[in-house]
């Protein structure tokens, strides 16, 4: 398997790191599992922006997975242009959670924008 499909998962994984940073900065550790929607949903300052960065994270992974398998199926383009383009759009993402977290907005949105622009180009250098 190649360095983008492994991305995926990476992908995958990144809203469950944001949830563990959520409930634990919310004072109840990982053990807190009765009402967990509710649990969030009530949290403020550091957890919340973790839940806002979980649920964000989920958002844009069906999208991410989808434009590399795309790209993959098409096949037009150089492996390791996918292969980077991957690790830019995880890159990004991590960024993208350090700067929630930190609470620097302006920095976050700039990345999201930049990782949404990744997703578009694994369509571009597949045409």
């Amino acid at each position: 398997m190649n360095v983008a499909l492994w991305c995926i998962l990476i992908a995958i994984i990144l809203p469950y790191v944001c949830t563990a940073v959520a409930k634990i900065s919310g004072g109840y550790g990982l053990r807190h599992n009765h009402d967990p929607r509710g649990f969030l949903d009530s949290l403020e300052g550091l957890g919340k922006r973790a839940h806002a960065a979980q649920l964000n994270s989920f958002e844009v992974a069906p999208a991410f997975a989808a434009a590399v398998l795309v790209a993959h199926l098409v096949g037009n383009a150089e492996l390791v242009t996918l292969n980077v383009l991957a690790v830019l759009f995880i890159t990004s993402r991590l960024l993208f959670i350090i700067f929630y977290l930190a609470d620097w907005a302006t920095l976050r949105s700039l990345v999201w924008f930049v990782g949404m622009g990744l997703i578009v180009s694994f369509f571009v250098v597949s045409v």
